[in-house]
Formats: C-alpha cells, structure tokens, sequence
C-alpha cells in the first residue's frame, strides 16, 4: 500500500476525560522524545483498548500531529481532529449507489497511490475489455472521462469499478462490511463485493444494461419529487401507462420515471403546490413500463449467468430486505432495471438486523443523505461516505476512515492498510471471508 501524505492517529477512550488525557499524554511523548517518530506514536497508541469515545488526528508532519493531539486534549477544535461517539455492538453495511456520483478522472489519484485499488480496477478493466470497445482507464483515470461518462454504456461499468475498487480499499483498512445494500445498478456492485456474483458474470450484467439503456436514449427521463409518497403513488397510478415510482430513497424523496411531456407535467402540478420537482441528468426512463421494451434483449444478453450464496449479508433493493444470494438470476437484474428502487425499506430492514453504520461506497455521496433522514430516529446509526468530488485521493480517503473510526468501524488502527484482497469469487479463497488485520483483506 502506497504511504499516504497524511497519517492517521486514532484513539479511543472509555470517557471523553479519558480520551482528553490519551491525547495530552500522547503530545507529551511526542515532545519530550525527539526520536519518536508519528507513525511510531500511532503504534503505540494502538496497541491500548479503544472505548467509545473516538478521535483521529490526520496529519502530514509531526508539528500538525502535536497541534491536533493537543487541540483534542484541550477540548478544541481542529482542522486535523476528528472526532465523534461509536456505536457500539453493530455492523457496517457498505452501501452502492446508482447513477450520479461519477466525475471525471474519478480514479485517477487512488490508482497512482494505491496498489490495492489499482489492482481491482486493473482486474475489472481486464474483464470489461471483452466486452467493450472503450477502455476503463480512459473513462476513470485519463483525460477522455468527461466525454466518455455521458454515455450510459460507459459510466455504468465506470461507477461499478470504482465502487468495487473503493469496497476493496475500505476492507484494506480494517473495515470489513457486515453486508451490503445497493440502489439500481448499485446492486450489481453489491453482488460482486458479496461473493454473490463472479467478476465475469457481474461485468457481463452491467456492460449489458448500459447497451440497453443506450437504446432507449431519448425514450424518457426521470424526475426528483419531494412529495409524500402517498400523494406521489396516487399520481402515478393515474398515469401508470407513462409514469412509474422509479425509487423510493426516503421520507418525500421519490424519483418518478416515465414520458418526458408526463415528467413535465408533474412538474408544473408540483410547483402548483408549492413544490420544485428536479429532472434528473438522464434521457431514459428506467424503473418504468417503458423498461418492457427491452426485456428480451437484455435477458438473452445475460443468459448462463449465475448466481451463488454471498459471503455478506445480501440487502436487496428490490425485495427491500435480506436474499441468500441465489435468488440474483437474469430475471433478477431484469426486475433491477424495471421495478422500484426501494431503498428506504431496504435501508430500515438492515437497521432493523443490526448494520447501523452505514458506509458509501462511491466516488462522491449522493445517498449520504437520504442515508441520514432515513436513519434519524434510529439510536446509534451513523454514516460515512468514501471519496468526493475532485477529492478522489488517499488524503480524502482517510478522511473518511477517520470518520468511519469515530462511528465504531474496525479500522486497523496501524494505518497500515492489509495486503492484496483476494477476489471474493474465488473458491480458493477464505471460504468464510473474513479479513484480519495484516491478513489477505477481501473486496
């Protein structure tokens, strides 16, 4: 693993006087011993027992780790400091998103810093270069993104790289996921992380709906309501012909989908209550009867894939709730594409098993905080997002791990990220997948 410009100290402590004193006696060691260097520090912080209440100082030289170090023993704010309370006794789903998070050159930072991330990239760009006559690289790390992710062949199979990437960086430092949910074609990234689905078949799926959607370019589209549902279900189910509920990402955060003069409609209605509803930036209409169209196509185009039980808890947005994994066949990704993203039930039902750290798995967070209005009256959830945009590298990323850290999250408190993940398809692999610290760390 590369060695990031910043480094990560985290401490924990019974009581937040507790995590007061760590912090003033960890400043003084670091003065009185000019030898001790902060990445020694951070180890022997390490080896005390971490409470449930949390910091982390990031840090690019050793003055800026004593400033953190005492801003935190002082109860002060810092640039460097993070801090917050864990949640103890859960697990933490690491959550996919559909479309929206891309942004050009997305991967580019984490590719040049990270082995463990450019190895999953590399493996998915291999696998895709079957399949496409684009390559990945161009679209996440070179100069052609901007062009090549406003088409859907290719920013589908974009994100799912990222997202898969960005799944094996986590597990690389210690935050092993207790399951995984994703939103529409998030979930093929879901799959894949879960053992559910091999990188082949995953690959294959998602080149082949990116095909489909790019037929139906200029069919439809999709538009962001903030109505209640049951006004919104009402509404649609007079128009069932052109309008659909494309997802469900909240309290009064629906995506409607269907015709462009209907979507238009329902706009003018909106705001005729007081409401601004948003297109989105998309010219399809998926999660619509529109989708029927292309049925045929796209079942033949992912025939003989198949689907096995995962190593994770598997959260289905389409069932909106927990599948063993078998149950992800063609006529599964079909009802992917075609029915309602149920996310907020998907997300309660996770809550409700005990994941309440919820982790997204993406270049930018686009359900962080739909994640939080789902989860505000649930004790002791949390959420955490990856990268953002123009903030795709190791400095940003552990950012996040600091956060994460804070929420409870098992992260190797070393900093020092596992050695190369194993492909959690692959029969010779960790049958049960579990990842340990210093240990093979699975994507």
């Amino acid at each position: 693993m590369h060695t990031p410009s910043t480094l990560l100290c985290p401490l924990g402590a019974p009581t937040a006087s507790e995590l007061a004193a760590l912090a003033a006696a960890a400043a003084g060691r670091l003065a009185a011993d000019p030898g001790l260097t902060p990445a020694g520090l951070v180890h022997e912080l390490a080896a005390g027992r971490a409470g449930p209440h949390r910091a982390a100082v990031l840090a690019g030289d050793r003055g800026t780790l004593a400033d953190g170090l005492t801003a935190l023993a002082e109860g002060r704010a810092h640039d460097a400091l993070v801090t917050g309370e864990a949640a103890g006794g859960c697990g933490t789903a690491l959550v996919f998103p559909g479309q929206g998070s891309q942004w050009p050159r997305m991967a580019a930072d984490l590719y040049e810093q990270s082995p463990v991330f450019r190895e999953r990239i590399d493996a998915v760009a291999a696998e895709l270069s079957r399949w496409t006559d684009w390559k990945l690289l161009d679209a996440v790390v070179g100069g052609a993104g901007e062009e090549l992710l406003e088409r859907v062949e290719v920013v589908q199979p974009a994100l799912f790289a990222v997202m898969v990437a960005l799944a094996a960086q986590w597990e690389a430092y210690g935050v092993t996921p207790t399951a995984v949910i994703g939103h529409s074609q998030g979930e093929l990234a879901a799959a894949h992380v879960a053992g559910v689905l091999s990188l082949k078949d995953a690959v294959r799926i998602v080149v082949m709906r990116g095909k489909v959607l790019r037929g139906l370019t200029g069919c439809g589209g999709m538009l962001s309501v903030p109505m209640p549902r049951e006004w919104t279900a009402r509404y649609v189910a007079e128009r069932s012909g052109r309008l659909a509920i494309a997802a469900e990402n909240g309290p009064g955060n629906l995506v409607v989908s269907g015709d462009v003069p209907a979507l238009e409609e329902l706009v003018r209605v909106c705001a005729e209550e007081g409401v601004r509803a948003r297109m989105v930036k998309v010219d399809y209409p998926s999660h619509s009867p529109q989708i029927d169209r292309i049925r045929d196509e796209f079942l033949d185009g992912i025939a003989g894939t198949t689907a096995r039980p995962g190593r994770l808890p598997y959260y289905s947005s389409v069932a909106a709730g927990r599948l063993d994994g078998i149950e992800l066949d063609a006529a599964y990704w079909f009802r992917n594409l075609r029915h309602t993203v149920r996310f907020e039930a998907t997300v309660r039902a996770a809550a409700a098993d005990g994941h309440l750290r919820f982790v997204e798995s993406s270049p930018h967070p686009v359900l962080v905080r739909g994640l939080q209005r789902i989860l505000r009256e649930v004790p002791g959830s949390r959420v955490t997002e990856s990268l953002r945009r123009n903030e795709g590298g190791t400095d940003r990323f552990l950012r996040s791990v600091a956060a994460a850290w804070t929420h409870g999250a098992p992260v190797d408190r070393t900093a020092v990220p596992a050695v190369r993940p194993a492909d959690p398809t692959d029969p010779d692999a960790n049958p049960r997948g579990a990842a340990t610290p210093g240990s093979a760390a699975r994507p």
